[in-house]
């Protein structure tokens, strides 16, 4: 069983015992995070997909430990210019680990009968005046 989850702007497929690397969460380490924004959930072959999401469903993981990404070097040069820019950045992020995948059944619209549906003062054939003549 696998989902696929909007985490902080992000999809990500997710399967249950997973662990993953998400932008920056604001939730303590150890603490428990739930997601609504569930994109689809495929049970054994059995494909639910939302419009955008699935309601009712959401995916509950625990945050293990906040770090900071590797470095990435931004290298910036215009060639006989005398131009030269080195830049570095870390990301922040949050390893998180899944821990449930839950789909709850999506709940039954009920109908109106049509006598609800059509207004009484809708002027049908029957009722309908007969029109004056000049």
């Amino acid at each position: 069983m696998y989902a696929i989850v909007d985490i902080a702007g992000q999809q990500f497929r997710v399967e249950k015992g997973q662990e993953i690397f998400v932008h920056r969460l604001e939730q303590a380490e150890g603490s428990e995070v739930s997601f609504d924004h569930v994109l689809l959930i495929d049970q054994d072959g059995k494909v639910n997909v939302g419009t955008p999401v699935i309601d009712g469903a959401h995916v509950t993981a625990t945050v293990m430990e906040h770090l900071k990404g590797d470095k990435v070097y931004i290298f910036k040069k215009k060639r006989r210019k005398s131009y030269q820019k080195m830049n570095g950045h870390r990301q922040y992020l949050s390893l998180i680990r899944i821990e449930e995948i839950a789909e709850k059944a999506a709940k039954a619209k009920s109908r109106k009968a049509k006598a609800e549906v059509m207004p009484e003062d809708v002027i049908t054939a029957e009722n309908a005046e007969p029109a004056a003549e000049n």
